[in-house]
């Protein structure tokens, strides 16, 4: 007669299978291709001198640029939808306004090629001189890196055709001047005398 065994529960090993588990983890860490975004590096300017005085400009003399989440521009407290070509060619017209110019801005008048001289408007609600104008840029914290670059491209090209003009170059040629060379330095420092880069970045709204 057969005797009745106990019988133990069956059981799967589960030790291979975390063996797997851990293979595969490592697999993934290793392939994965994760996202870093660094954001825009950017060249600061020196932080100022303790004892240094502040600076206060008058509204005109502020070519105010605004950014929302939207991706939507206030310029000059108007909405904008123009192409930024156009943008660019307002910010050249701000510069070169001359709309109140002191001594330094007469000078500054008084060295441009005739081609620039005739466009400034003298408008008395824009500028005083291209030494005194600032072009003021916002954005919101969920501004598009599209636009945020669109825009500070849109701000130096209009200064770089600026330069360039004065001298009879093309902005592109402006740029590719080479300073270590005397004649391409006194083109360069003369295409930015009295017209500073005056390009204002404020700190984003949350």
């Amino acid at each position: 007669m057969a005797r009745n065994k106990e019988r133990g529960t069956p059981e799967v090993s589960s030790g291979s299978m975390a063996d797997i588990a851990f293979l595969l983890l490592i697999f993934f860490l290793v392939t994965t291709t994760i996202a870093n975004d660094k954001g825009i590096l950017m060249t600061l300017p020196p932080p100022p001198e303790p004892d240094q005085p502040i600076v206060e400009f008058q509204e005109r003399n502020i070519f105010k640029i605004l950014a929302n989440s939207n991706d939507q521009l206030l310029v000059e407290n108007e909405p904008y939808n123009k192409p930024m070509s156009e943008l660019k060619e307002d910010i050249k017209a701000f510069v070169l306004n001359f709309g109140n110019p002191d001594q330094e801005g007469i000078d500054t008048y008084n060295s441009l090629p005739s081609q620039m001289k005739v466009r400034a408007k003298q408008s008395p609600e824009s500028s005083d001189h291209p030494g005194k104008a600032v072009v003021s840029f916002k954005a919101n914290r969920g501004t598009s890196y599209d636009l945020y670059i669109q825009i500070m491209d849109a701000a130096h090209a209009a200064y770089n055709e600026i330069y360039a003009e004065r001298v009879g170059l093309t902005a592109q040629e402006f740029l590719e001047l080479d300073q270590s060379k005397d004649v391409e330095k006194r083109m360069y420092l003369q295409g930015r005398s009295g017209i500073p880069k005056a390009i204002s970045i404020a700190e984003p709204d949350k």
